[in-house]
């Protein structure tokens, strides 16, 4: 019970916090292409990888990563935001910008997730 507890409320966190950046994402950077949920994604990818480097191999983490990675970071991220925006891209007649969308999340995904990985790595002080 304990550890569908630390997923729910973590959830609860990462679902507040991507309203928010996701939001000020579109303000800030414009509503004309779902930039916002861009900037969820890529963000939440890099975070995933710094989380994952920085707990690798360390005894005793498995309710961080519950919390942080399943709960405030599955809570944060969005597949279900991004296949909406996909679509009504598409339906609204930019099949190429629901198309660059796609493509765009994909890459800056693993990227940042690569990067992630790379900064946890020089900060848990692994190779």
């Amino acid at each position: 019970m304990t550890r569908l507890l630390l997923v729910c409320f973590g959830g609860a966190f990462g679902a507040g916090a991507r309203y928010l950046v996701a939001t000020w994402g579109a303000r800030a950077l414009g509503s004309d292409f779902p930039r916002g949920t861009l900037l969820v994604n890529a963000s939440g990818s890099f975070l995933m990888g710094v989380l994952v480097a920085a707990l690798s191999g360390r005894p005793g983490s498995d309710h961080i990563r519950l919390f942080l990675g399943a709960g405030v970071l599955g809570g944060y991220t969005t597949y279900s935001s991004f296949n909406a925006e996909t679509l009504a891209l598409a339906g609204s007649g930019r099949a190429g910008a629901a198309a660059v969308y796609v493509a765009t999340t994909l890459v800056l995904g693993v990227a940042a997730g690569l990067a992630g990985l790379v900064a946890g790595r020089l900060l848990a002080g692994h190779p």
